[in-house]
């Protein structure tokens, strides 16, 4: 379901029963990884986390290292963020 540099890919899962009575699989969410960071990237206006992620990480899947390190749980939260901070990579 996931791809294998997914941070999502080795984490457990567990079903819920909604009011209808359908069940469905949940994956937990992943606790943020705590990382030394390597310093800040001030991010210019429209600058995709992607593309940053694949300049500092070589990877553009990795944005949500870039996440984890801010605390965000969402991509978008980010948006608001001047200075990026960028983790060593893993």
């Amino acid at each position: 379901m996931f791809s294998q540099n997914s941070r999502y890919a080795k984490l457990a899962t567990y079903t819920v029963t909604k009011s209808d009575g359908t069940i469905v699989t949940a994956t937990r969410l992943p606790l943020p990884a705590s990382r030394t960071l390597l310093g800040f990237h001030r991010r210019h206006a429209g600058q995709r986390l992607d593309l940053i992620a694949s300049h500092y990480l070589s990877d553009a899947t990795a944005f949500w290292q870039l996440c984890d390190a801010a605390n965000a749980i969402v991509p978008d939260s980010l948006g608001v963020h001047d200075l990026i901070g960028i983790p060593r990579k893993a």
